[in-house]
């Protein structure tokens, strides 16, 4: 079986790229190991806590024991399924802020700026402007991937916002548009209450065309004849087979499995690859290497009202809310309950936000355990520029064995200064008189909570990943020694072989990835195709006049 492109993963970038690859004519195949995203555990957005704990939908990795979070495991989901972790996400959808592309420019990701990203921005949203008061002129408005808004109409969610402005922050109507700083509404890719995944915006769609067909089985190698990868080699129902690239092979297979299936092939640090027995195709170190993710801290609130989703917490309420997203995809379930944000500034001196706000009116974790006391709210916040790097090695030689993952997380001090920071203010918010209505007592960390040493054992115990692995196959200049792609996402070393997903990211974006990642699957199918890309964009951006002196 063959076909110009072979693409490994349908995930966000993948689908993207398997879209505007078929679209414009060619013949796509798209290799993909997990299976069907039908059913409500995916499509409904209310349901996100179940997909990313089920094994169905998720690859179920773990980091190895984090050392400076006294050995704990922190999970890892990634989606093992169509749409790959845009179905099992949060559905939160931001692009990152202007000043995060310009550093990828600066670091050698040339042609990457935010006036050459924006442009595909625009290009692959359908932005529901409704009633928003953003700058339209800002946004995209018939691409495929559908962005909308919760109705917001939780009294908690409007509280937030309002307490962000009575602590002095900005406001912002629009944090994917002009200005990302301040407290407002949060974006969310879901479209007529159901969830928007890069399998119903470009997968299904691209099959649409017949120039694309899904195959499903694991990846175990790039097929690399006298340098150039001509195919892939996997697996399907215990039997090995060949799918063949006339013209490229494309990794999007995410930040854990793009260098994963690269270390399979040959391409990635030479001493590792011969440790397990791999003969050298490439000799690239950084493959594996540059590993970020964002991690983040639940402060929780019980309220003093019964105005929160807690009261959906049951058997009953869990029914109702399905019962009436089944029927009509209205009602609690319609919406991932994400509805505000805030992007600020830790410090005066700080340039632009390096802290996130997700508010949530109920108290509870990801993976489905409610605060035991009942009914209250929490932020998620955490720093979104952590200077701790990690890796993503092989433990074997063995394609069906998983990957070592290590974040190093909280490697620096300056890890610690932040969450410390990121506790602090967050309290102030909370004490603000807009809440005053409605808080009972601080679940979490606790009100006793306040020495340095106390936040410091608080963070070490609670912190989590917020999911938004990163990093691992560099983009980079070719003479750049820890790159792993060029800024057309072309493999240094090897001919016909790019990589197009979260991995190329030279740092960390600020917010969640999805959209970022979407991006990148966009404009790098302009690169495989040999397109002009699109004209490069002269919006400027706000920032804040008294960045250097004033943190709001």
């Amino acid at each position: 079986m063959q076909a110009e492109y072979v693409i490994v993963g349908a995930g966000s970038a993948g689908c993207a790229m398997a879209y505007r690859l078929a679209k414009a004519g060619k013949s796509v195949l798209v290799l993909e190991f997990g299976g069907s995203d039908a059913g409500p555990f995916i499509q409904m957005p209310g349901a996100l806590s179940y997909p990313m704990n089920m094994a169905r939908y998720d690859w179920g990795y773990h980091s190895d024991p984090e050392p400076h979070l006294g050995g704990r495991r922190l999970a890892c989901p990634r989606g093992k399924v169509i749409g790959g972790s845009s179905s099992i996400n949060g559905m939160v959808y931001v692009r990152g802020h202007a000043k995060d592309f310009d550093t990828w420019a600066d670091m050698g990701a040339t042609g990457w700026s935010f006036a050459d990203v924006l442009p595909y921005y625009k290009r692959m949203e359908n932005w529901d402007d409704a009633g928003h008061g953003g700058d339209p002129t800002w946004r995209g408005n018939d691409g495929p991937l559908h962005v909308t808004r919760g109705k917001r109409t939780n009294p908690l969610v409007k509280a937030f916002v309002e307490a962000g402005r009575q602590a002095g922050y900005e406001t912002s109507q629009d944090y994917n548009g002009q200005k990302q700083e301040g407290f407002g509404p949060m974006e969310q890719t879901t479209y007529k209450g159901q969830r928007w995944s890069a399998a119903n915006a470009y997968l299904k769609p691209a099959k649409k065309t017949g120039n694309c067909r899904v195959v499903r089985g694991l990846a175990l190698r790039i097929v690399i004849e006298d340098g150039k990868a001509t195919g892939v080699e996997y697996e399907a129902q215990g039997k090995r087979h060949i799918l063949g690239a006339t013209q490229e092979v494309i990794i999007a297979a995410s930040a854990i499995n793009s260098p994963k299936l690269l270390m399979l092939s040959g391409i990635g640090p030479a001493q590792h690859l011969a440790e397990h027995g791999i003969k050298v195709v490439a000799d690239r170190p950084g493959v594996g290497q540059n590993l970020q993710d964002h991690l983040e801290l639940y402060i929780q609130m019980a309220a003093s009202q019964p105005v929160s989703l807690y009261k959906y917490w049951n058997l009953i309420g869990k029914a109702y809310v399905g019962a009436r997203w089944l029927l009509n995809k209205s009602g609690p379930g319609a919406s991932n309950q994400f509805e505000s944000a805030a992007f600020i500034r830790s410090d005066a001196g700080v340039s632009y936000p390096d802290i996130q706000y997700h508010f949530l009116p109920i108290a509870v974790r990801y993976d489905g355990k409610a605060a035991s006391e009942g009914h209250g709210f929490q932020a998620h916040v955490g720093p979104m520029r952590s200077p701790s790097r990690g890796a993503v090695t092989l433990r074997s030689a063995d394609p069906k064995q998983d990957p070592k993952i290590l974040f190093n997380y909280m490697a620096h001090e300056k890890d610690w200064t932040d969450f410390r920071r990121c506790i602090r203010l967050t309290r102030e918010i909370f004490a603000q008189d807009a809440f005053k209505p409605y808080v009972k007592s601080e679940i979490q960390p606790g009100a006793d909570v306040q020495s340095d040493a106390a936040l410091n054992d608080f963070i070490k115990e609670h912190v989590e990943s917020a999911y938004h692995p990163c990093g691992t196959c560099k983009m980079g200049a070719a003479s750049d020694p820890m790159a792993v792609v060029d800024p057309q996402g072309r493999v240094i070393g090897v001919q016909g072989l790019r990589v197009a997903d979260s991995s190329i990211f030279p740092q960390i974006t600020n917010g969640n990835l999805n959209g970022p990642s979407i991006m990148v699957g966009e404009k790098m199918s302009d690169h495989v195709l040999g397109n002009t890309p699109l004209p490069a964009s002269n919006q400027a951006p706000w920032n804040h006049p008294d960045w250097e002196t004033s943190q709001r």
